[in-house]
């Protein structure tokens, strides 16, 4: 005849316990207080590393920017053969349809009496290239690294505005009475070609244009991470903050100098 085996109601206990725990918590996930879903939330995901999210960044807009540039390097090198015709100095008086094209492209009305060097040097003044380190720099800043509603709900990772009506997003703390919005792209790419278009022609940044155009005269490298310093300081009027703005992107620049070996 067997012995009955007595288990100590202590260990019974603990196995109760066990048992419900793994069996019966079966509370929904949605009707768990935040705290309790931000607690599972910490312990499933892995650490972020925050080189890998600025790499990624800087890979995923990099291909851009060099398309813009090779797209302003081919327009200069038009720009660049018409200077050999003009020789004395004497000017065209019927230009190409390219010519015509860039002209209402960068904004530079052709004289009546047609191209002339005056009109040829504010096209050479406006038509060149942009380090990346700029371009890259601006696109965190002004895009919080991609995060941003703007960048994600409309591809804008310059902060571009824009004034008609629909045109773009409305910012949630646009002062009363104002009536811009923030563009709205339907890639990053045409993202990045409208900030190329904004600082190469606009009248606010002509002092970035002038600070590349002596860096070039000294043969400077314009692809260069010193370049992108020299031309933060044309920069001013692209942020309300004003300086503030300007030093901090000098400090990105040079922060994330590792990420400027790829031209």
């Amino acid at each position: 005849m067997s012995k009955k085996v007595r288990i100590p109601l202590i260990i019974l206990a603990f196995w109760a316990v066990y048992y419900f725990q793994n069996h019966y918590d079966k509370t929904p996930e949605a009707d768990k207080s935040p705290k309790e879903q931000a607690t599972k939330v910490v312990k499933q995901s892995a650490p972020v590393d925050i080189n890998e999210k600025k790499q990624h960044f800087f890979d995923t807009l990099r291909p851009g920017m060099q398309k813009e540039n090779a797209r302003v390097l081919a327009e200069r090198k038009i720009l660049l053969e018409l200077q050999k015709e003009m020789k004395g100095g004497e000017s065209i008086p019927k230009p190409s349809s390219e010519i015509q094209q860039l002209a209402q492209d960068y904004d530079v009305a052709i004289p009546e009496t047609g191209i002339d060097q005056a009109w040829l040097d504010t096209m050479l003044n406006r038509v060149n290239v942009l380090p990346q380190a700029l371009v890259l720099t601006q696109a965190a800043n002004e895009s919080a690294w991609g995060s941003s509603r703007f960048a994600k709900q409309g591809n804008n990772f310059f902060g571009q505005w824009c004034y008609v009506e629909g045109c773009g997003l409305v910012p949630l703390k646009r002062v009363e009475g104002a009536t811009h919005e923030v563009a709205k792209f339907d890639s990053p790419q045409q993202s990045i070609h409208a900030y190329f278009m904004n600082v190469n022609r606009n009248d606010a940044y002509k002092a970035l244009r002038d600070i590349r155009a002596q860096l070039a005269k000294k043969g400077e490298d314009l692809k260069s991470q010193e370049a992108a310093l020299a031309l933060t300081d044309g920069l001013l009027s692209y942020s309300e903050r004003g300086q503030d703005y300007v030093d901090d992107l000098q400090s990105m620049i040079k922060h994330n100098s590792d990420y400027w070996t790829v031209k």
